[in-house]
């Protein structure tokens, strides 16, 4: 019997993460079943992914097998007893995966990011017995995921978990899609009962990150990982950098460390440090209310001496001597400016309010 409930089960504290592996895309019928025997033999790997349908940015490139692949999956989920799970766009890959009894998929980010489509495949799913797994949006927003996810439940999909692959960005760095560990964190806090995967194959966009990443996402408590494993990654039809052989993804899970969720009732150490943190917090916040107190301050003088509100050598001082004294203290300057740049959006948008509160009360005045 297929046992698709694995992938939903959250993980236990100090336990496995639940592994979702295999190709990027499902090329031949042996390349296929080469994986799902290698990843049957994996205690950890809970299902077998592989796309068939390739959303690629510019045409051109390889789009997916389409329906050619579904026996080839059929198959693999027959002979070795492993669930497998594909990535559906649009209602009538649904209906194609369902005519095949394959009721285990994943909706990818660039659906994710259109409510409409989402809409239209919620519909296409109810009353079926579908279970899901819904990727985040390319974009960094969390109400469009959460929303996605809750729209598949109101058409009663009952088995749902998410999928963190990091956010698409005009700036490359490091990353092929920084994770922007605070919105899944974000997703965490607002859906803890969704078991949430990583998929550190879509952040990292090389094999040589991925070991970092799936550690990162175990650090933090996620439930599973879902990683891209190819027999030849090389020669890979799509994503060929970024996938890892059976041996590599082996390896990856033996060298994982999962660490203890608590210190233990003996021990007062990390209850300790805790409230110290605790008291700089409040210290913290203390203090952005004294400078915004004085933001309503310079609002009043800006007003009285019809001075602009946006300030650009004020910010650029503010924004160089922050990062120097940060330095100093060993943080990071790209932290430093983004603390600065959420301050700055709202010490504008508070002087905004307060000029127009008082430009109102003149002319009722008037």
């Amino acid at each position: 019997m297929i046992e698709i409930e694995k992938v939903f089960t959250k993980r236990a504290e100090n336990g496995r993460p639940n592994v979702i592996a295999g190709p990027c895309s499902a090329e031949s019928r042996e390349q296929v079943l080469e994986m799902a025997k290698a990843l049957a033999a994996m205690p950890d790997v809970v299902a077998m992914r592989a796309g068939l349908w390739k959303p690629r940015t510019r045409p051109g490139g390889f789009e997916g097998l389409g329906e050619a692949g579904i026996e080839w999956l059929k198959e693999a989920q027959a002979t070795y007893g492993i669930p497998v799970i594909t990535e559906v766009a649009k209602p009538s890959h649904v209906e194609l995966m369902l005519k095949a009894d394959i009721k285990l998929m994943w909706i990818g980010a660039r659906t994710t990011v259109n409510p409409f489509l989402i809409e239209e495949l919620a519909v296409a799913m109810e009353g079926t017995g579908v279970s899901l797994l819904v990727k985040n949006p390319v974009s960094q927003d969390l109400p469009l995921w959460l929303g996605a996810i809750e729209r598949f439940r109101q058409h009663g999909v009952g088995h749902i978990g998410a999928i963190h692959r990091g956010f698409s960005t005009f700036l490359k760095g490091r990353y092929r899609n920084p994770p922007e560990w605070q919105i899944a964190i974000g997703f965490k806090n607002r859906m803890p009962e969704v078991p949430l995967y990583c998929d550190p194959s879509h952040i990292a966009g090389d094999r040589a990150l991925v070991p970092m990443v799936s550690q990162m996402a175990m650090d933090l408590n996620y439930d599973g990982l879902m990683i891209e494993s190819h027999p030849n990654p090389d020669a890979a039809l799509s994503d060929a950098a970024q996938q890892l052989t059976p041996q590599s993804l082996a390896a990856l899970l033996a060298n994982l460390t999962i660490r203890k969720q608590h210190i233990g009732a003996s021990s007062s150490e990390l209850e300790v440090i805790r409230n110290e943190i605790d008291l700089i917090d409040k210290e913290i916040v203390a203090k952005l209310g004294q400078r915004f107190a004085k933001v309503e301050e310079i609002a009043v003088v800006k007003q009285a001496h019809n001075i602009q509100i946006l300030q650009m050598e004020r910010w650029q001082a503010i924004i160089e001597h922050s990062t120097e004294l940060g330095a100093a203290l060993g943080i990071d300057a790209a932290l430093i400016r983004k603390v600065y740049e959420a301050i700055h959006v709202e010490s504008i948008k508070m002087q905004e309010e307060r000029i127009n509160a008082t430009n109102k009360a003149v002319s009722a005045e008037k």
